[in-house]
């Protein structure tokens, strides 16, 4: 399984930026991809996911109204579009996949399948 999360950057607060995980080796139609963050000096953080089957999605309570997750089943890619950034937004985001049914179990606390992080830094 391959996750390669990209579009990460410095921008400043109130703009959007949008972030993309290309996804390989999944047997897509059972697996959820998700999104995490870690700012400095915090745990990591659920912030959104969607089941690749069907596209149903969850949120973050912080991220809600702001972020939307979406794919695209022809590029097996998961996006993360983010808007009305804020400095708090600031953050490395992972993407991360997990099979949907423990995803949803385990509260999306826990997923298997980890990309590499990408910076994203909101300046006030």
């Amino acid at each position: 399984v391959q996750l390669q999360a990209s579009g990460g950057g410095l921008v400043q607060a109130g703009v959007s930026l949008r972030l993309s995980c290309a996804a390989s080796g999944l047997t897509f139609i059972r697996y959820a991809l998700g999104w995490f963050r870690q700012a400095p000096g915090k745990e990591l953080e659920f912030v959104a996911a969607i089941r690749w089957s069907g596209g149903s999605t969850k949120y973050a309570d912080s991220v809600k109204g702001r972020f939307t997750i979406s794919r695209d089943v022809d590029k097996n890619t998961v996006y993360l579009q983010m808007n009305g950034l804020k400095p708090e937004d600031t953050a490395v985001y992972y993407c991360a996949a997990e099979p949907w049914v423990t995803a949803q179990a385990m509260g999306y606390s826990s997923f298997r399948y980890w990309g590499q992080g990408t910076l994203v830094t909101v300046s006030s």
